[in-house]
């Protein structure tokens, strides 16, 4: 059974239909890289996909059980909301951290906002809070940032502040990783160590979703490579077919663009 089903998702703003009708599907552990030039609809489906945007038809389903089915307009009540994003942890282009909030915080923001639901948080308020930040620690660890617990956004490298994002996201246990552009808004030489850290997280049997522009990455991490255009997934395939031999020619026209600007 696929982690994730993904069916006839559609979504227009207006009279502009960015998204015409997608279908894919994910089993766990793989990671999926989705391509394509600027406005052709990458970023629209991965906010669709965790909710921050609403598809006008279309559904999606992780783990067998359907989260969301745009024929079904009953408003959610905060709480279904919530449980239904936890399935997806997103990696946002420009980081998103809380300027106020120290790393760690950063990391452990959500899960502490979290327990407070739980039923036996005020008697053991205590021993919840030390878990999540030892686990918040755990994730620097994880991505290479030991050093870096006390530190503000603002003393941080680019690539510091996204790997803090990665461990953000990881923070909540996510089923699905989303990455859109992690490296987009790095300098070239901050870029390898991003994707180090998604390649360490693929080697981990992490399922993910990555909107990339970075192609040799996308070759070497990915199971399984969509390229869109116009709302549309044009080509599908393992990376040796999409991007080493592209059969449509409109990926033969992006992939010579994108590899000699």
């Amino acid at each position: 059974m696929p982690i994730l089903e993904v069916r006839n998702i559609r979504k227009s703003f207006g009279k502009t239909v960015v998204l015409k009708g997608l279908d894919f599907s994910l089993e766990k552990g793989q990671v999926l890289s989705i391509i394509g030039s600027s406005g052709s609809g990458k970023t629209t489906l991965l906010r669709c996909l965790t909710f921050l945007e609403r598809a006008d038809e279309g559904t999606v389903t992780v783990a067998g059980k359907t989260i969301f089915d745009a024929a079904d307009t009953r408003r959610l009540s905060p709480a279904e909301q919530r449980e239904r994003q936890l399935h997806f942890g997103l990696v946002f282009q420009n980081f998103n951290l809380f300027p106020q909030y120290t790393a760690l915080e950063n990391v452990c923001l959500a899960p502490r906002l979290q327990a407070q639901e739980r039923p036996d948080y005020k008697a053991n308020s205590k021993a919840i809070l030390a878990e999540i930040e030892a686990r918040g620690r755990n994730l620097l660890d994880r991505v290479g940032l030991s050093a870096k617990y006390n530190s503000y956004p603002c003393e941080l490298s680019g690539g510091q502040q996204q790997r803090v994002a990665i461990a953000r996201a990881l923070a909540l246990e996510p089923e699905i990783l989303f990455f859109d552009e992690p490296t987009s808004a790095l300098d070239p030489e901050l870029t390898g160590e991003i994707l180090r850290v998604i390649r360490q997280l693929a080697d981990g049997n992490m399922t993910m979703v990555i909107v990339t522009h970075e192609m040799q990455f996308a070759r070497e991490v990915s199971d399984h490579v969509l390229f869109m255009d116009d709302g549309l997934i044009v080509e599908e395939g393992t990376p040796e077919e999409v991007i080493d031999n592209p059969k449509n020619e409109r990926t033969k026209a992006f992939l010579a663009r994108i590899t000699n600007p």
